[in-house]
């Protein structure tokens, strides 16, 4: 569900005593990272968007309002790459990483950029020792390669397995790719002589623990006005900062969807009084779903009593580049996408919802800590 986008394991390197290590060489020139090495995660958006890393950028509340725009648009063409294949999302990625650092460069210059490419290569883990310039760097031998290559191709494999399985969880595989996960914190270090290591400490920076990122999606895209709705509010997603926004697509005659429609009467219920905002997108699937009377009277007789956006032409579909009726997006008080749920929420025993629900509270806690009205255009570009 989330794969595309989750961060690699946090580097800590397998040493015990920093202070003893031999005098690195200069820093290392962080170059943009190919999209043909599919082996090294594409780790810079994700940062990006946390606040413990604009923090660690020393990024103040008047500079992310200005960048927040500048965001907005590379975070529209990285969020619908998410659901192509492999090389295609790799493409898009590189080039919205490339146009980060350049308007980063230009804004906050080269101090900004040099930590955040640091906070990059911790991020990608042990998987940036593949990475041309720090193959050249540390001078890894073909042997030191070949070690480093076999040791994620075993991760890699596992992983491929999981993905094949379509989201259903498999207890044994899951625990072999943990495995795997851990025995490359474990042996990457030991492929490199001590010279090498200090060379990677140097290239790192300061250790900064990726592993708590939690706002690491992008900036919700700006719902379309298709002038049919639902009820007589027409929210818009920037005028509703400050409060967690659920939205969910759905067709009225899925069966799926019917499904998920008790709990988000429910949440409507227990929810609205506490500052969050339901909307559906009925994306039509049928011929009937796409008649708007039909689709209002469908939505009385089930009970909404939240907008309804009634996206004939699929515009809001194109620009989630949603996949599947009914998908659930839970964004934050700042507009951020912080979890999302394809399918039924209950299916066979489930509990997605009560997971959201969790989700939604811990968000009602956090204080937003920027205050621009975005561009409501600008993810649709």
């Amino acid at each position: 569900m989330h794969s595309r986008f989750i961060l690699c394991l946090p580097l800590v390197l397998a040493l015990h005593d920093y202070s003893r290590l031999p005098a690195a060489n200069p820093a290392l020139n962080i170059q943009p990272l190919a999209a043909e090495l599919k082996g090294i995660p594409q780790t810079l958006l994700s940062l990006i968007h946390a606040p413990e890393v604009q923090a660690e950028l020393k990024l103040n509340s008047k500079q992310l309002d200005s960048f927040l725009p500048t965001l907005q648009k590379i975070d529209g063409p990285w969020w619908r790459a998410r659901i192509l294949p492999e090389p295609q999302r790799r493409n898009v990625t590189a080039e919205q990483e490339k146009l980060l650092i350049a308007e980063l460069q230009r804004r906050f210059g080269p101090t900004v950029v040099h930590r955040l490419r640091q906070l990059e290569l911790q991020a990608q883990g042990y998987r940036m020792l593949l990475r041309p310039e720090m193959i050249s760097h540390l001078e890894l031998s073909k042997e030191q390669l070949d070690n480093l290559k076999s040791l994620f191709d075993s991760t890699d494999s596992i992983g491929a397995k999981i993905h094949a399985n379509l989201g259903q969880v498999d207890a044994e595989l899951s625990k072999q790719f943990e495995e795997a996960r851990q025995a490359e914190l474990q042996l990457a270090p030991k492929a490199l002589r001590p010279d090498q290591q200090a060379k990677v400490i140097q290239a790192i920076g300061k250790i900064f623990d990726v592993s708590k990122l939690e706002r690491i999606y992008p900036l919700a895209p700006e719902l379309i006005d298709s002038e049919n709705w639902f009820g007589t509010d027409r929210p818009k997603l920037r005028q509703l900062r400050g409060k967690v926004v659920l939205v969910h697509f759905y067709a009225f005659q899925c069966h799926n969807c019917i499904a998920n429609f008790r709990i988000y009467n429910r949440w409507q219920e227990s929810l609205a009084s506490k500052g969050v905002q339901l909307i559906g997108i009925q994306t039509p699937e049928t011929s009937t779903e796409s008649d708007p009377n039909a689709v209002s009277q469908a939505a009385q007789r089930d009970g909404f009593k939240f907008p309804v956006l009634i996206d004939l032409k699929k515009a809001n579909w194109d620009a989630w580049s949603n996949t599947m009726w009914p998908t659930v997006y839970v964004i934050d008080k700042q507009g951020y996408v912080r979890f999302w749920w394809q399918g039924e929420l209950n299916w066979q025993g489930a509990t997605h919802d009560q997971t959201i629900e969790k989700l939604v509270d811990k968000l009602l806690q956090e204080q937003p800590t920027s205050s621009v009205a975005l561009d409501s255009t600008a993810s649709a570009r």
